[in-house]
């Protein structure tokens, strides 16, 4: 069996701001000037010193040090701290980008000194903030942490305009410790307040971190989607290192998608950046990259020439936490090989690396690897316990592919030992998550290829429509060369509006052509999380156990009443708006099935009298995810009454739907494993119903509380739903 370990190259969240520009170039030049009209040794002098310093700290590391020494020394005779402290700390920032994390702490720390020595809170949150950084790239992730929240605290006391970045750099913290709740949390707030703040360049850094968590989770065309998005604000700031992280990354969703030849492309692209950068963590990262196109392509000899090369730069540098990933990469290779021992030494390395730092995708990667050795071996007792610790991490952390890999290792393993009842289980798992995977990946691959196509047409159009106002430019400046100049003037003045105008449009339709491709990747996500494989499969085990069991009548009312719930999916799922008395059905239909077998829970669903429910139309399948989530989740370990209770009101033009429990809650629930988790439903229902309300043009709303806010027990859930009467339809 082949077996190949998928890289994901995070991005390297630099808080180095390189935008080789024609602003900056400005910038500097304005700095120098500056400096050449202020001859006198005085504080001002040091300042321009390090404002110098730091403009060229990405793009000529001698320069920048020549400004730091000479600010240094004008800044001791001066005893001007502030001054030494910001060039210490620029000094940092020269080490850092040349991956010397070890020097690069020494200044950080002191600077961090100095300014605490006179109070200075900007550069003390400042010196946190980097420090964290590094800490990251060294992969001491929870040091990292540490410093990030004194950083943000710090900043949130002053109201600085770092916060977003100490957002930023927290999130992708904990999206290498792959607690993806918390990473797309602080992702969120750190684009919402670049966004507000109108910081381009910080929007394009939330974007492509969000766009590794996408990708780690599986979701590969959102992932590309917001690497392009990325890569296209900081080709735009020429921000050439941010381009590098942008190029690796859609790389590594060319490989996964088979497009080798694109693939190689961009790890090439961004391999030469990285090297005129002398960013070492960036040229191993792209060599791993590189090296898995190669596993692909099964040209072993060269993958291995790749992978030992990154491994050997990344120990070099210290950057602990981009070696799990080479190493199982590696123990890959010599899997392939049939070279067992080699294979289980790279494999153990990473298990003792990926524990130490916490990083859960590449320590369920390596006992995914020691798991096949030991069953090739016919170790099937150790096989097994490496196959059960990969399976309960990735089922913990959503890490799709692993858990597919894990179920059909686990299906061999029993068949093996003659557990043919446990193999078959896991055989179906196996089947269940591969058929997810590829539906997946096709609806929106789809809908990805048809954005890019859309996209293209609209570009070709513009181009073909700016070349034939250029020509008509040209040929009416022949006409009227005998004429006076303003009629000249005042003719192109209006082919230039034309073309401004042209532009606009332009703009307007791709921005509308975007909404809807998201909106039909949106629809489908809904549509694929209505009713998972998962309880399909347990609905038809029940079945199976009353035809057993020979309960005809029982097993008679329950097909009933699951074909019945079957039809109105489909039906429903065919239009984007259905009647709410078909959604009310659907919803009290899906209860009663749910309940028949063991009468788990008591429930109810009320709709106000004044609601007419075949006059109203709402999307379908709002409520339905949050009524599963109390099922599944609200009742764990209570016994005793239990009830879900629906209400459909209607107030000042708002329908609201509310669906409460008497269970134990959401703030409990968030207390268990559930806390690294990611809720779907709430994640979709979210995004949907901001697509829909613009779409309706009427307010849609969600809103999780637990009910011990209100001295009650449970969890509820309010929806304001969005809906069109009949007769506007």
């Amino acid at each position: 069996m082949q077996f190949t370990f998928r890289t994901v190259l995070t991005l390297l969240f630099f808080f180095l701001i390189w935008t080789v520009s024609i602003a900056q170039t400005q910038t500097i030049d304005s700095l120098k000037t500056e400096l050449e009209l202020h001859p006198k040794k005085d504080t001002i002098r040091v300042t321009l010193l390090n404002d110098l310093a730091f403009s060229y700290f990405s793009r000529d590391i001698a320069k920048s040090i020549a400004y730091l020494d000479e600010s240094k020394m004008l800044a001791d005779a001066l005893d001007f701290t502030k001054g030494r402290a910001r060039g210490i700390y620029i000094r940092g920032i020269t080490e850092a980008i040349q991956s010397n994390f070890d020097q690069a702490l020494q200044y950080y720390d002191m600077a961090l000194n100095l300014y605490e020595g006179i109070q200075y809170q900007k550069g003390i949150a400042s010196s946190y903030n980097a420090m964290g950084i590094t800490f990251r790239n060294k992969g001491e992730l929870r040091n990292a942490i540490a410093n990030f929240k004194k950083a943000i605290t710090i900043e949130e006391q002053i109201g600085s305009d770092n916060l977003s970045a100490s957002l930023l750099n927290l999130g992708t913290v904990y999206e290498g410790l792959g607690e993806f709740d918390e990473a797309i949390t602080y992702l969120d707030k750190a684009r919402a307040i670049a966004e507000a703040d109108q910081n381009e360049q910080r929007v394009s850094y939330s974007l492509n971190n969000l766009g590794n968590v996408y990708m780690q989770l599986g979701n590969y065309p959102l992932a590309h989607e917001k690497f392009k998005e990325s890569l296209y604000m900081n080709e735009k700031l020429a921000d050439s290192i941010s381009m590098a992280h942008n190029l690796g990354n859609i790389g590594a969703v060319y490989k996964i998608q088979k497009d080798f030849e694109k693939a190689m492309d961009a790890f090439d692209r961004s391999l030469g950046i990285y090297e005129r950068m002398n960013s070492k963590q960036g040229i191993s990262n792209t060599l791993n990259g590189i090296g898995t196109i190669y596993e692909d392509l099964e040209d072993y000899e060269n993958a291995l020439k790749s992978y030992s090369k990154a491994l050997e730069i990344s120990k070099q540098i210290e950057a602990i936490s981009e070696i799990p990933p080479i190493l199982n990469n590696i123990g890959g290779i010599y899997l392939i090989l049939e070279d067992l021992e080699n294979a289980n030494f790279y494999f153990s390395e990473s298990e003792k690396v990926s524990e130490d730092i916490e990083n859960k995708e590449t320590l369920s990667g390596a006992y995914i690897g020691k798991s096949i050795i030991y069953s090739r071996q016919k170790k099937y007792n150790q096989a097994l316990s490496n196959a059960q610790k990969a399976y309960e991490i990735s089922k913990n952390f959503g890490f799709l592919d692993h858990q597919k890999e894990t179920s059909e290792i686990l299906s061999k393993i029993y068949e093996a030992r003659g557990d043919y009842k446990r193999a078959l289980e896991n055989h179906q798992q196996f089947k269940i998550l591969n058929d997810s995977l590829f539906n997946k990946e096709n609806v929106e691959k789809i809908a990805q290829l048809e954005y890019e196509y859309k996209y293209k047409q609209a570009l070709d159009s513009a181009n073909i429509r700016e070349l034939r106002l250029t020509k008509t430019v040209l040929d009416t400046s022949q006409d009227l060369a005998k004429t006076r100049q303003n009629y000249l003037w005042a003719i192109i003045a209006v082919l230039l509006i034309s073309i401004v105008l042209g532009t606009l449009i332009f703009i307007e339709k791709l921005k509308n052509e975007k909404s809807k491709t998201k909106n039909v990747i949106v629809e489908q996500k809904l549509l694929r999380s209505q009713m998972t494989p998962h309880f399909i499969f347990n609905s038809l085990s029940v079945l199976q156990g009353m035809i057993l069991n020979k309960e005809e009548s029982k097993s008679i009312n329950y097909l009933s009443k699951f074909s019945k719930l079957l039809r109105i999916i489909l039906e429903n799922s065919r239009d984007k708006l259905v009647l709410l008395s078909k959604e009310i059905a659907a919803i009290e239909n899906y209860l009663s099935l749910h309940n028949l077998e063991d009468n788990q829970f008591d429930y109810s669903i009320y709709v106000d009298p004044q609601i007419d429910t075949k006059s109203m139309l709402i999307p379908p399948m709002l409520i339905q995810p949050f009524v599963e989530n109390a099922i599944e989740h609200a009742f764990e370990g209570q016994s005793g009454d239990s009830k879900i209770d629906i209400s459909l009101t209607y107030e000042e033009e708002h329908l609201t739907c509310t669906i409460a429990d008497n269970g134990v809650g959401i703030a409990s629930q968030q207390g268990g494993q559930s806390k690294n988790k990611k809720s779907l439903s709430t994640t979709i229902t979210s995004e949907r119903l901001k697509i829909l309300s613009k779409d309706l043009k009427m307010k849609g709303d969600m809103k999780i509380e637990d009910r011990s806010n209100h001295n009650e027990k449970g969890t509820i859930v309010t929806l304001t739903i969005p809906y069109k009467p009949t007769q506007e339809s």
